[in-house]
C-alpha cells in the first residue's frame, strides 16, 4: 500500500485514541494530518490540506445527520476523495442507506472485527461499497429475506395462474381503487363488469370451497393475495396511469 494522508472524523476522545492506534500500528502507510471532533473543525482543517481518505464518525455532537451532510459536501468539492464512514450507528439503517447514497466508498461498523488494513486498502484502491463483517452479515440476511419472498411470490403466479392483469387488479384494490377506478386505467382493458366477473375468478383460485361458504369480499381477498405474496405490502405503488 503506497503512503496516504488521513483526517480522522470522530467525537469521542477515547474512541479517537483507539482509531488512532488502529492507524499507528496496522496500518503504517497513513500519515494522520488531523483529527476533528466537530464539523467545524473538520472544515479549517481540509482547507489547510486537502487528504486522501477522511474517516468519518456519522455521529457528531448529538447529532446522527451531520456525518451525512459532510460527506455529501466532500463529494461536491472534492470529487477524487476517498471517504469511510467509521459508525457506532448499529440500529439505524436509514443513516447507512443516507450516507451511501451522499457518497461514501463504504460503512465500517465498530462492532466486530473493526477497522482492518484491508478495509482501508480496498478503498485507496478505488473499490466502492466496502463493508466489514457486521454490516454485511445485516445486509445478507435482508437480500435472503427479499429472494425468499420474491420466490414465493413466483410460485404464487405459477400455482394460482395469476397473470398481469390479476396482479394490477387486486394492487389497486389494496391501495383502495373501486372497480369503476380502475376500469379508466389506461393498462387495464375491461370494464367494471369484467373486472367483477374477475374478482370472482380469483376468490375460486385463493380461497378452498369451504372458505367461500360465508363470501368473500375484496378486502378479504387482498388480505389472501397479501398472505401469498402475490402482491407485496411494502410496495404498493398505483400504476402512473
Amino acid at each position: 500500500m503506497d503512503k496516504f494522508k488521513v483526517i480522522i472524523v470522530e467525537d469521542v476522545k477515547l474512541e479517537l485514541k483507539g482509531t488512532e492506534e488502529i492507524f499507528k500500528n496496522d496500518i503504517p502507510q497513513a500519515e494522520i494530518i488531523g483529527t476533528a471532533q466537530n464539523e467545524e473543525d473538520f472544515w479549517k482543517l481540509i482547507k489547510q490540506q486537502v487528504p486522501d481518505l477522511v474517516l468519518l464518525d456519522l455521529g457528531l455532537g448529538g447529532s446522527t445527520t451531520i456525518g451525512v451532510e459532510i460527506c455529501r459536501k466532500l463529494r461536491k468539492q472534492y470529487k477524487d476523495l476517498h471517504v469511510l464512514i467509521f459508525t457506532g450507528e448499529t440500529l439505524n439503517e436509514k443513516l447507512w442507506v443516507d450516507v451511501l447514497d451522499a457518497g461514501a466508498d463504504g460503512i465500517i461498523l465498530k462492532s466486530g472485527e473493526l477497522l482492518t488494513k484491508g478495509d482501508v486498502q480496498s478503498v485507496m484502491d478505488g473499490k466502492r461499497l466496502v463493508f466489514n463483517q457486521p454490516i454485511l452479515e445485516k445486509i445478507l440476511e435482508r437480500y435472503r429475506r427479499s429472494v425468499l419472498s420474491e420466490s414465493r411470490k413466483q410460485e404464487a403466479f405459477v400455482d394460482y395462474d395469476i397473470d398481469e392483469y390479476d396482479e394490477r387488479f387486486l394492487r389497486h384494490l389494496a391501495l383502495g381503487y373501486t372497480k369503476d377506478m380502475i376500469a379508466q386505467l389506461r393498462g387495464m382493458p375491461f370494464g367494471v363488469k369484467s373486472l367483477e366477473k374477475r374478482q370472482m375468478d380469483l376468490i375460486n383460485r385463493l380461497f378452498s370451497d369451504s372458505e367461500r361458504l360465508n363470501g368473500v369480499n375484496a378486502t378479504r381477498l387482498v388480505t389472501r393475495a397479501i398472505q401469498l405474496r402475490i402482491i407485496d405490502i411494502d410496495n404498493l405503488e398505483p400504476d402512473d396511469d
